[in-house]
């Protein structure tokens, strides 16, 4: 039988399948994906060899939805009539209960939260089991979602504040990367020079975030007292930048609270 049936082929899925391949979670030929659309059937079909690729949903171990959310109930009518026993929605959302409802009792149900940096294996992904999710279940999860980023597990009711932050953030981070372009040419820089120069500041931040330090030490670090940072740093103060940011997350989280 089919390891998982991925249903839904759009980016995350494929990301999800690449992942999963070249981590060696699964071979090709072990995975199924559910693809309405024949033309994007032929392009998973040419870059997975041995791919099953379906216009239908077909039994499998286990399913990761990653559909719209208006067409959650209908997918998981179908795979609840297959028989799978254990389901992993990255649809936004769309309450375990929800799911849950649509497929036999007892049914393994997880929902998870990535982000689109997912796509270049660089994801930041939170879980939550239902009532019939166990450790294993999870795990299994875990091993499926990690293979293009990190997993956190965390209760349900804290998954819409996963999405304020880790969900959203990548736009709030590409605005932030628009403005310095714009900002470097504004004080005279090429665009392509302003480009470069911003992109690799913010890989390069991150990069130096991801050794340990803490935020507020890493920017302590480059302060100097009366240098160029801290008038940069004053004028972004003035502008209530850290207030902006922290009203984005809270504007995000209450957004998802009520498409749920």
């Amino acid at each position: 039988m089919t390891k998982l049936v991925v249903v839904g082929g759009g980016k995350m899925g494929e990301a999800l399948l690449g992942g999963l391949v070249a981590g060696g979670w699964a071979a090709a030929d072990e995975l199924a994906v559910v693809e309405p659309v024949a033309a994007r059937r032929e392009e998973l079909a040419a870059r997975f060899e041995g791919l099953t690729v379906v216009a239908e949903p077909v039994e499998a171990d286990g399913a990761l939805v990653a559909v719209k959310p208006q067409l959650v109930v209908d997918v998981c009518d179908r795979l609840g009539a297959l028989g799978v026993g254990r389901v992993l929605s990255i649809a936004a959302g769309v309450r375990i209960a929800t799911i849950e409802a649509r497929l036999p009792a007892g049914t393994a149900v997880v929902r998870a939260m990535p982000n689109t940096p997912s796509l270049v294996g660089c994801g930041a992904a939170a879980i939550a089991g239902g009532v019939g999710a166990d450790e294993g279940d999870l795990a299994w999860a875990e091993g499926i979602l990690s293979s293009v980023g990190i997993v956190v597990r965390l209760p349900e009711d804290k998954l819409d504040a996963v999405t304020g932050l880790s969900g959203s953030g990548p736009a709030y981070v590409f605005l932030v990367a628009e403005a310095l372009i714009d900002a470097g040419v504004l004080v005279g820089l090429p665009r392509d020079v302003a480009a470069e120069l911003a992109i690799a500041t913010l890989r390069g931040s991150a990069e130096l975030l991801a050794t340990g330090i803490a935020p507020a030490q890493a920017r302590a670090d480059v302060t100097s007292p009366g240098g160029t940072t801290a008038a940069g740093l004053r004028a972004l103060e003035d502008g209530r930048v850290r207030a902006a940011f922290l009203d984005a997350v809270v504007a995000s989280c209450a957004r998802a609270g009520e498409l749920g």
